[in-house]
């Protein structure tokens, strides 16, 4: 068992790695005031960066989770380490020797297993990058990089290596620096064979894979010779250290450049990597032998801090695989708040393949955002109907609509359901954006899970919306809507007599944040405010019972703790604010039957155009006595 390590030298390796120095390797950080600085929390999903570091006292706080702790307790955690592995992990940054009191200096086999396996790696891809530089068998890999354009610059700019035909080279090297087999077969850089482990990796070109922190944790292996038997590229196992679907190759390289530009390029594999950030494009990455995923994401999102203005941009083959692989991310767009776009170069060619073919300058050009990814996926689809036939172009939109319905800004939303209607060749313009519309508000009130599963069919009546729940994406409130229900709430649940009887005769759809709808039906099953108005604190404690999940139990608390954003609450105020979210809803069923009009035209049912045309009126003349009497006219 390791010994306890050194009270002095923890407080040694605290007081030399500042933790902001520490947090920057995982995410990008943002002046906060103060002295303070701000990110994006990497312990839980969130939209705005709710993650606080105080360098001058050396800790972090996430006012979302309420993480916190100081740059040990942030290794630990974000890294899923034990305090003996985190403290050996920044003493070795910082070049403090440790001492155990229950056994002198730290002898190899007592160090964590994170970190010995970690060390085995950083030693394995040195002897690699050394093989290849000098071997005279790895001539076959140096051939290959040639013949794709890397010299040996290039090779060890990227700690690019060669692994021996020999059945037991490495494993036998890293023997003879202290690693036992177990720890040799745990790391994926042996396996078992008839007479003891031999060496994963044999006769291959190899890629070191690297962590967020610059930690070597696994290989990528490209074989070189027909008589390997095993698949073209041969990844490390999951292990302790190595998920794939949690790293993206060139991280540790690509990481400043995509915070400082606010931008990164997907590419498919490791030369392809190599070749954007030699010519220049330095935020390219990939995934390791796995498809681009929502961990993928969310280490993207921590370095682009969700800015409105980043770019994500893929690049794909043109064959259709590569289609296949682009609509596939295009299925995680929505997690971002980056725009997403996707480019493909001329002749299918991959970003190796054209700086190869055209230098430098075609792979930075390649990599400028042409064509969004919701467009390409729209196309790839439209193309696969027959749009002569009513039928075809029925069927084109019942898969395109729900595409445009997952793009995030409502502006661009309709605009691009306006195009749907041009591709498609449908000329009622309003029948797709309205159908557009209604696949998102669907999406939203099932909290974000796409559009409800017969999404074909009318307009639900404006009564009848389905029950809401709490998921979904983070609330805006830099969005004027959502801030003026999340107001009227706050007065529902603190201040009730302020807002009964009226706020009692709201529906759940006149919220549009599924959050705020299903918080609405809380309040509804446990009384009302009317209740509220004779027992203030049972009826807090019913609305929380009402939830129908600790999700909205939690925002139902948050709610009613939170201050209200004015100093004098009054009557007047509250008035306002259920003046505000009526109107709002008036105004979208007013658009609604503005569009149903347009679409009946003068070929309608007169019976039906007559009920539609005064249900039209009535809205308009309540709207205009709620513009001009305010509450009064609630």
């Amino acid at each position: 068992m390791a010994g306890r390590i050194n009270d002095e030298d923890v407080k040694a390796v605290r007081d030399a790695v500042p933790i902001d120095a520490v947090v920057s390797e995982y995410l990008q950080l943002r002046n906060a005031g103060g002295g303070n600085l701000k990110g994006l929390c990497p312990f839980h999903d969130e939209k705005s960066p709710s993650f606080q570091v105080s360098p001058s006292k050396g800790l972090f706080h996430c006012f979302g989770c309420q993480e916190g702790g100081d740059t040990i307790t942030f290794v630990m955690k974000v890294d899923h380490l034990s305090f003996s592995e985190a403290v050996e992990r920044l003493a070795a940054q910082a070049g403090i020797t440790l001492r155990y009191e229950e056994g002198g200096y730290n002898p190899s086999h007592q160090r964590g297993e994170r970190i010995r396996l970690v060390e085995a790696h950083k030693i394995a891809a040195e002897w690699y990058a050394e093989q290849l530089a000098t071997s005279p068998e790895a001539d076959t890999g140096r051939i290959f990089l040639a013949e794709r354009g890397f010299d040996q610059a290039a090779a060890q700019h990227f700690s690019v290596g060669y692994s021996p035909q020999g059945w037991d080279h490495l494993t036998r090297f890293l023997r003879g620096k202290g690693f036992t087999d177990k720890e040799l077969v745990l790391s994926g850089l042996s396996q078992e064979g008839r007479r003891g482990p031999i060496d994963r990796f044999r006769g291959r070109l190899m890629w070191p894979i690297r962590d967020i922190g610059g930690d070597v944790v696994g290989f990528g292996a490209r074989k070189l010779y027909e008589a390997d038997n095993g698949p073209k590229y041969l990844n490390t196992p999951d292990t302790a250290i190595y998920k794939k679907s949690q790293v993206l190759y060139g991280i540790d390289l690509a990481k400043k450049d995509i915070a400082k530009a606010s931008r990164a390029v997907v590419v498919e594999g490791y030369t392809d990597v190599m070749a954007c950030h030699l010519a220049g494009v330095t935020t390219a990455i990939a995934t390791c032998g796995t498809a681009f995923g929502g961990d993928h994401i969310k280490i993207l999102r921590r370095l682009l801090m969700d800015n409105g203005s980043a770019r994500v941009i893929f690049t794909f083959d043109g064959d259709a695989a590569g289609q296949k692989a682009a609509l596939r991310a295009f299925e995680d767009d929505q997690k971002f708040a980056a725009e997403t776009y996707i480019a493909i170069a001329p002749d299918g060619m991959d970003p190796c393949e054209l700086r190869l073919a055209k230098g430098d300058e075609a792979v930075a050009d390649l990599v400028e955002p042409r064509t969004p990814l919701f467009e390409f996926a729209l196309r790839q689809i439209v193309v696969r109907y027959d749009l002569d036939t009513p039928a075809g172009r029925a069927a084109a939109l019942d898969e395109a609509a729900p595409i445009v319905a997952r793009i995030k800004n409502s502006g661009a939303q309709h605009e691009v359901a306006v195009q749907l209607a041009g591709m498609l060749g449908i000329l009622d313009t309003q029948f797709v954006v309205k159908r557009v519309a209604q696949l998102a508000r669907w999406a939203r009130d099932r909290g974000g899970k796409g559009p409800a599963p017969n999404s074909r069919g009318p307009q639900q009546p404006y009564d009848a919306a389905p029950r809401p729940t709490a998921s979904g994406p983070a609330l805006t409130l830099r969005n004027p809507v959502y801030a003026t229900e999340r107001e009227l709430l706050k007065l529902a649940l603190q201040r009730p007599d302020l807002v009964s009887p009226a706020f009692d005769a709201y529906g759940a759809d006149e919220f549009t944040a599924a959050p705020y709808a299903a918080v609405r039906e809380a309040i509804m099953e446990a009384g009302g405010t009317e209740y509220g108005t004779q027992d203030p604190q049972d009826y807090l404690v019913r609305v929380r019972e009402a939830a129908p999940d600790d999700t909205v139990r939690a925002m139902v608390t948050e709610l009613a703790v939170e201050a209200i954003m004015r100093k004098t609450v009054d009557e007047v105020y509250a008035g306002a604010q259920l003046v505000t979210v009526r109107r709002r809803a008036v105004e979208r069923r007013v658009r609604d039957i503005t569009s149903t009009l347009t679409r009946l035209g003068t070929s309608g049912d007169p019976a039906q155009l007559a009920a539609v045309q005064n249900e039209l009126w009535v809205l308009q003349q309540y709207d205009q006595a709620l513009r001009e009497h305010g509450a009064a006219a609630l």
